[in-house]
Order: C-alpha cells, then structure tokens, then sequence
C-alpha cells in the first residue's frame, strides 16, 4: 500500500507519537523511510513560540540534533532513513519534500493551539491535506511506547 513515508519529526511529544506510529505503519507495509526537521526561517515564529529571540545558527544546530534523534529511534526499529533538514514554513516545506520523493504517505504529529495561533500561522495538517496527492496522517495516539507495543503484539502485527 505504503512505499515511501515521509516523517516530519520536530523532537515534541506529538512528535514522537507520530513518528513511532509512522514507522510502525511503514513496517507493516514494508515502505522506505524518510525523515523530515524543519527549521522555520521566520524569526516571529520561533520568537512567539519560546518567548525570546534564537538565532537562525541555534535553531539549526537544534533541529540537526533533534533529526539525529529521529534517525537513531527509527534504526532502532530496524529502519535505515533518509534524513533532511529542512529550511522554511513547515507545510510548504514537507510538501515540496514529499512531491520530491513521491511520498505515498506524509505523518505529522498534532499539536493543539489556540484559535489565535491557528489563525496566524494556519495548521500545517490542513496545509498538507490541501496541498498534497499523497495520504496524509496526523497522528494523535496518547499512548506511551510500551502501551502502543503490547497493543502491536496483542494485534499479532509484531
């Protein structure tokens, strides 16, 4: 079904989530891996979101480590991924990206906002789901690893 995930990975929580789930889907199917971090190029947005400056240097160095993380969770799945940093608006970015590698299916974590946020900045799930030919999932499971892994093997899917 699947033969190209690509995985947006930004280190949060919603993150992780979406990422273990991502990859556990790309097993099942047997699908190449891609990883995805974006740095967001605009200053406002990391300004807003941390409530002080950072420079475009600090933010880079961030999302390198946090896309080495990404890449050390996934090879202990088993995966060996395709890791890029990526520069810009997170839902144009990880568009281009997964047109460019003719992803079959893009997995992003939900992070809920307030309605002042999702008006400014938009969601990037419906950024996605608008903009793209491929399936989109936005992954939002409350589980922890071990609780989603007795459930995998409970499944017989593991």
């Amino acid at each position: 079904m699947y033969k190209k995930v690509l995985l947006a990975y930004d280190g949060s929580i919603e993150g992780r989530r979406a990422l273990r789930e991502g990859a556990k889907l790309a097993q099942l199917c047997g699908a190449e891996v891609f990883l995805l971090a974006i740095v967001e190029t605009a200053s406002s947005v990391a300004a807003l979101e941390v409530g002080v400056m950072i420079s475009m240097d600090e933010q880079f160095e961030t999302y390198k480590a946090i896309l080495a993380e990404g890449a050390e969770r996934l090879e202990a799945m088993g995966f060996s991924p395709t890791a890029r940093l990526g520069m810009g608006a997170p839902g144009p970015e990880i568009a281009g990206v997964a047109e460019e590698i003719g992803a079959n299916l893009v997995v992003v974590g939900h992070r809920p906002s307030g309605p002042l946020a999702r008006w400014l900045f938009g969601s990037v799930g419906t950024y996605l789901v608008k903009h793209l030919r491929c399936s989109v999932l936005v992954a939002q499971t409350e589980i922890s690893d071990d609780q989603f892994a007795k459930l995998m093997v409970t499944a017989g899917l593991v």
